[in-house]
């Protein structure tokens, strides 16, 4: 059983899937989603323009995977209907405006 585990393990961590989720996102295209489809939805809850929900001290995304399920809870949510590029685009803007992981 730890040999299937670790044979498990090492496939997934092989394939990528623990890639940044912004790292094959344009963040010049996810700007523009992001505008479109979250702007209007972040101002009614925080005011301003919206930033806030980025920028508040209790934010509730603190690594590269939270910030990519967020992103795509919110497409579900909203029904945006952003393919999976299109969130990593929206990943990437937002990674590289707010939260500048690695």
């Amino acid at each position: 059983m730890k040999i299937v585990t670790a044979l498990i393990c090492g496939a997934l961590l092989s394939g990528g899937v623990h890639a940044a989720p912004f790292a094959k996102g344009d963040p010049k295209i996810g700007k523009a989603l992001h505008d479109k489809a979250c702007t209007s939805c972040h101002v009614s809850m925080y005011g301003g323009d919206g930033s806030k929900i980025y920028t508040r001290a209790d934010r509730k995304v603190k690594t590269p995977q939270q910030l990519a399920a967020r992103v795509s809870a919110c497409n579900a949510n909203t029904g945006a209907g952003w393919f999976p590029e299109d969130e990593a685009h929206v990943d990437a803007y937002l990674n590289q405006k707010y939260y500048k992981f690695k």
